[in-house]
């Protein structure tokens, strides 16, 4: 195993991050290294490897990224497009090309691929795709975490100690924000008036086994709504464009991820399944509850500010709705001290 050379934190102006993944959640995933990056190599310029065109939106408002090369969805079946960027992207020669991923066998046949000075990349044995292999403890558990571990340990900042991790972040500007705002007064307006009244946004959709019922959540929404008479609930539409919520509050959407950011950004709550859109909310700002049933909480919970996941486990709605209006308290009997 090579051990981090101690110059690896001199000459690095060009690096490229690859992680070929088409999932709006694992993209997200990987915003805290690019702010990582950022900080350790203020001069660099950063491109980074994906695969589907979500990666464009994701890290449009990233100051140090120049270039996103976003590979072809199963590659194999349009080999001429994929050999084509594979080929342009090793136009490049690299100051350092980062593997943030600790299991993916397609990451780690690219990183190889590609030209670097260093080549940074999670390995408990020698392996000649890369000049820099950390061990596999240093990754940590969160998937958010362990790509800042990975750049810290090659940088000699001790990844065990209690640091701070960077949120996930989708950058919206000013004009972006303002129009989410606009959108989202419109749609929450209370019908009696009522100024000061929470916005809280629900997202009902998830995959597979991460999704809960249309039963579930009407028993959801009824304790929520009974302890909250007065909110105004905006119910985020999934991808297929049908309601989870059966159509009984406003609904907002887009296939647009950054107009969907902006409008999540001007809420005060937002609840949701765990999903790429629970990771968006974290994007966006806005205090996020992630529910979980099935996934790992310490791998993927929202972290960070007033971010907090739950695990659900069978439990039925109203008794989660419970445990979510307490965490709602306690947050704001924080806020209230923090102003205090």
């Amino acid at each position: 195993m090579t051990a981090p050379d101690p110059t690896i934190g001199h000459g690095i102006y060009r690096i490229l991050v690859c992680r070929p993944n088409h999932r709006l959640g694992n993209t997200l995933l990987l915003t805290p290294l690019i702010t990582e990056l950022q900080a350790l190599y203020r001069g660099a310029e950063i491109d980074i490897v994906s695969e589907g065109d979500i990666a464009h939106d994701v890290f449009k408002g990233c100051f140090n990224v120049r270039q996103v090369f976003c590979l072809p969805r199963r590659g194999f079946k349009h080999p001429i497009a994929f050999l084509r960027m594979i080929l342009r992207i090793r136009r490049t020669r690299y100051d350092l090309v980062v593997d943030p991923s600790v299991h993916s066998g397609f990451a780690r046949a690219l990183t190889r691929i590609f030209r670097g000075r260093y080549k940074l990349g999670f390995s408990d044995t020698p392996t000649k795709a890369l000049t820099h292999a950390a061990p596999k403890a240093v990754a940590g558990r969160h998937m958010a975490k362990r790509p800042v571990n990975l750049v810290r340990w090659a940088s000699g900042i001790d990844s065990t100690a209690p640091n701070r991790y960077p949120p996930l972040a989708i950058h919206l500007n000013d004009d972006e924000h303002a129009e989410g705002w606009s959108a989202l007064t419109a749609l929450t307006a209370h019908p009696h008036g009522i100024q000061g009244s929470l916005r809280i946004g629900i997202f009902g959709n998830a995959t597979g086994a991460k999704r809960y019922t249309t039963e579930w959540w009407a028993d959801f929404m009824a304790t929520l709504c009974a302890a909250h008479p007065t909110a105004s609930i905006l119910e985020i539409i999934p991808a297929h464009g049908h309601s989870m919520l059966r159509e009984t509050w406003p609904g907002y959407y887009s296939s647009d991820i950054r107009r969907m950011a902006a409008v999540l950004a001007g809420l005060d709550l937002f609840i949701t399944a765990d999903c790429g859109v629970m990771h968006l909310g974290v994007a966006a700002g806005v205090p996020t509850i992630g529910l979980f049933q099935v996934t790992a909480l310490d791998v993927y919970t929202p972290y960070g500010g007033h971010n907090t996941g739950m695990y659900t486990g069978e439990y039925p709605g109203s008794d989660v709705a419970r445990r979510v209006l307490a965490m709602m308290e306690t947050t704001r009997a924080h806020r209230h001290a923090a102003m205090a």
